[in-house]
């Protein structure tokens, strides 16, 4: 997992966050770890704090704007300390830290993972048969089953969400959102958004959903097996439709066929020849699931605007100067061809 130095607005001071740690945890020394930032991500910021004997990770909020809902940092580590028993693929939480005068607000500390997590194009010596490629994104399918699976109440996680009316509230909230980070070079979607609230279906059922299951927040355990050993950034997990995070999640699925511009949005090597494809995941899905899927497109749209909405959130921070992140200086075209692709599925008609 690669890390880079940390960013002169996402800095922090390691000297007070040494001294609260070792409150906490026995054996850090004196000397206060070297911490490194990994460049992963767009909205929880994810620290590598080295010791000599040890690596540890730190999660906090960004400063500026933030959406009303993210960044709470009691729920993400309540949620990953209480799924350790019955989902058996999260960090071990290590420290919950809310005394301001140490980082500004709220971020834990968890022990880090390792592994491997693919991201981009496939790392150097990595080789990846057409055969490996498909069991791996079995795989991926496999583990999305089991979270969905966890009981919430054994987790003592049935108070995490509103329950039903979950697709009435996404659709309404994303919609919501982006017309709140609407700027001036962008679409109003206004066409997609009438066509998600005109054509919602009937929620199939509310399960415990992690909201960005993606394969570069999976950790695998290495490149021989490459089984998954670890899911991270539990920030958003809520409880929900299922088929809601599979759309969510499948908005990142860039296969090997989709046209160029989807081609240069791929964060992950879903595109490899052997991945699954979207129709694949959903198939496999449905059939581990059981689950009927009905009109996919509604599902397909609902997580491409998802989609747009997070991009346009954070290219408005971008160009309000709450972030100098360069990363999301160009977000806003994409978001653009994403109200077009919406449009096209929709055209399609029910099939």
């Amino acid at each position: 997992m690669t890390t880079v130095e940390v960013r002169e607005e996402d800095a922090f001071d390691a000297a007070a966050v040494h001294a609260w740690l070792t409150t906490k945890l026995e054996g850090l020394g004196d000397e206060p770890p070297r911490v490194r930032q990994f460049p992963g991500g767009a909205s929880n910021l994810t620290y590598l704090l080295t010791y000599p004997d040890r690596e540890l990770i730190l999660r906090r909020p960004p400063a500026g704007h933030k959406a009303a809902s993210a960044h709470d940092m009691r729920r993400e580590y309540r949620v990953q300390h209480a799924l350790a028993p019955v989902f058996p693929y999260v960090p071990r939480m290590l420290a919950f830290g809310d005394d301001e005068s140490v980082l500004g607000g709220d971020f834990y500390v968890m022990e880090k993972l390792d592994g491997l997590i693919l991201r981009g194009d496939l790392p150097a010596g990595l080789e990846l048969s057409a055969d490996r490629a498909r069991a791996l994104s079995g795989k991926v399918v496999d583990r999305l089953v089991d979270l969905h699976a966890v009981d919430v109440e054994k987790a003592g996680l049935a108070d995490l969400g509103k329950g039903a009316g979950y697709v009435e509230r996404q659709i309404r909230g994303w919609s919501d959102r982006y017309t709140a980070a609407r700027t001036d070079n962008v679409g109003d979607f206004a066409e997609v958004r009438s066509w998600l609230a005109e054509n919602q279906p009937a929620e199939v059922k509310i399960c415990l959903i992690h909201n960005d299951y993606r394969l570069d927040n999976l950790v695998l355990d290495g490149p021989s097996t490459l089984n998954i050993t670890g899911v991270l950034d539990w920030e958003m997990a809520t409880l929900g439709d299922p088929l809601m995070e599979l759309g969510s999640m499948l908005a990142y699925w860039v296969q090997a066929d989709d046209d160029d511009v989807m081609k240069a949005s791929r964060r992950q090597p879903t595109h490899v020849p052997g991945m699954f494809t979207r129709e694949e995941f959903v198939s496999r899905y449905a059939e581990r699931t059981g689950l009927a899927i009905g009109d996919w497109r509604f599902y397909e749209v609902y997580g491409l605007f998802r989609l747009a909405a997070v991009l346009q959130q954070l290219y408005r921070r971008y160009r309000e100067g709450a972030t100098r992140n360069p990363a999301f200086k160009d977000f806003w075209q994409f978001v653009g061809y994403l109200d077009w692709r919406c449009r096209e599925i929709i055209a399609k008609g029910s099939v």
